[in-house]
């Protein structure tokens, strides 16, 4: 009975000092900022490159840590989602850089650090187009999950009425979201000539992968804004396997900061927040001052295999796949530079972790629940402000109508 009894007094012990302690977390006087080396970036045809040290404050690094635990937690739910036929067609994630859902499923790499250390970098007033792999941009550039999460399960309430899916979403000053491998750099070029042609003091992220960076029209878009000297950021994300092909198997250079020749370029360790921030702020006061377009060439990595019936495994080792996750992981990176340096406690980012599971969850109940677009809003959207027209259906005898 002693014993019984000491064990509740433990117990309620226990209970009784919890609250005292997030009291002592709450009050605990965390650091403003804190100043970190970053690594260096290869150059081509520069003199000098982005900063190797940046100050990172307490508020910017919560807010990052807050938005990459979305995109991976966003896109882990898109996984679940997908698996359980809700979500169908084409669906491509992003969670590690990405995970990829291409028919059947596709995998992940490490886009977090990515997506959001770019528009770290860049103004809201700035333009970024993709490939199909956006749903981290859609929400960066200011879309919210439920918004996204309601696409994919082609909802009324998604960011295109769910007349779009995974490979078309847009918001303000983004552009998608396109099918088609490497199609997108000329129109990332055109977009640059667009803000040049305005007067306007803006630039355009123009992102492709390795796999597409052997694509002729993406050196011909390189011309082309060389020539114009265009406000063009070219992005490639390496995450060194395109599909089952290691880079050096697929391309006779796989220094893609240099593939511009005579643009400048600079290699970036894109598994890093802070380096992917500070490049492309250099980048974008590059093309600012109207010197023409630059190359940025991402360092990532892919965690998982390809596709669902690909273990990912075949053309490299686990233990290869384990190193990066244990030392290069974005999130985790950027976690332990906040702990260590006292802009943040483990507890306070744990909190953020609950919240930010909280919103996925309510998003997914709402892209669930949500009903379709009827069919007669089939042509709908077609133009942007014109009256309402017809349009032919599969057949001559069936007419949709068009409202903008």
């Amino acid at each position: 009975m002693r014993k019984m009894l000491a064990a509740v007094s433990r117990v309620l012990s226990g209970a009784a000092q919890k609250p005292a302690n997030r009291v002592l977390v709450a009050s605990r006087n965390f650091a403003n900022d804190a100043t970190f080396e970053i690594k260096k970036c290869d150059l081509h045809r520069l003199e000098e490159g982005p900063p190797v040290t940046t100050v990172l404050t307490r508020e910017d690094g919560l807010k990052y840590y807050r938005m990459m635990q979305t995109v991976r937690r966003m896109e882990l739910k898109a996984d679940q989602l997908y698996k359980q036929k809700i979500i169908r067609g084409f669906c491509h994630l992003c969670d590690g850089q990405r995970c990829v859902l291409y028919c059947f499923m596709l995998s992940s790499l490490t886009q977090e650090a990515c997506c959001v250390g770019l528009e770290a970098g860049i103004n809201p007033t700035d333009h970024l187009i993709t490939a199909y792999r956006a749903h981290g941009f859609t929400f960066t550039r200011g879309l919210s999950v439920r918004e996204i999460l309601a696409e994919l399960t082609g909802r009324k309430g998604g960011c295109a009425k769910g007349k779009g899916g995974s490979m078309h979403m847009y918001a303000k000053n983004f552009y998608g979201g396109n099918g088609i491998v490497g199609a997108q750099v000329p129109l990332g070029a055109g977009i640059a000539l667009a803000c040049k042609y305005n007067g306007k003091d803006e630039v355009c992220l123009t992102l492709y992968g390795d796999g597409a960076a052997n694509q002729g029209q993406i050196f011909e878009a390189y011309n082309m804004a060389a020539l114009w000297k265009l406000p063009c950021i070219f992005i490639c994300e390496n995450n060194r396997y395109g599909m089952g092909t290691s880079v050096e198997r697929a391309a006779a250079s796989t220094d893609y900061f240099k593939r511009g020749d005579f643009i400048p370029g600079l290699r970036v360790d894109g598994m890093d927040i802070l380096c992917v921030r500070e490049a492309t702020r250099f980048a974008a006061a590059y093309c600012r001052s109207g010197k023409g377009p630059i190359l940025m060439e991402l360092q990532t990595y892919r965690y998982h295999g390809h596709s669902m019936s690909d273990p990912g495994v075949s053309y490299r080792t686990r233990e290869e796949i384990q190193e990066v996750r244990s030392k290069s992981d974005p999130i985790m990176l950027l976690k332990d530079r906040m702990v260590n340096s006292n802009l943040a406690s483990v507890e306070e980012l744990k909190e953020i972790d609950v919240e930010v599971r909280k919103e996925i969850e309510d998003a997914a109940q709402f892209a669930t629940a949500d009903p379709e677009p009827p069919l007669e809003e089939l042509g709908y959207h077609i133009y942007s402000s014109d009256p309402p027209f017809e349009v032919r259906g599969a057949n001559q005898w069936i007419k949709f109508k068009s409202v903008s």
